[in-house]
């Protein structure tokens, strides 16, 4: 359902932050998991450790992921830069 997608996506932001778990393992899920696949690349950037709302939008410009975009439709490079980065 749709509010156990919102509380599933809260989930891994709050995992991420607390550094429970990495951004290539929260791409890995997105593969199998709609409600992580979904998920804005925006919001799953600012979730992360030391990331704000001006760098995930500065990270996204670099590697010309378009604002809108979501995990799922991340490219193989944009997915490899992001995990190179991040972990």
């Amino acid at each position: 359902s749709a509010a156990s997608d919102v509380y599933k996506r809260q989930e891994v932001k709050n995992a991420l932050k607390s550094r429970k778990i990495t951004l290539s393992e929260v791409i890995d899920m997105a593969a199998t998991d709609d409600a992580i696949a979904k998920m804005k690349v925006r919001s799953l950037l600012e979730a992360l450790p030391r990331v704000g709302v001006s760098t995930a939008e500065a990270l996204m410009n670099e590697i010309k992921i378009a604002p809108s975009r979501r995990v799922r439709g991340l490219g193989q490079v944009q997915r490899e830069e992001l995990i190179r980065r991040f972990g």
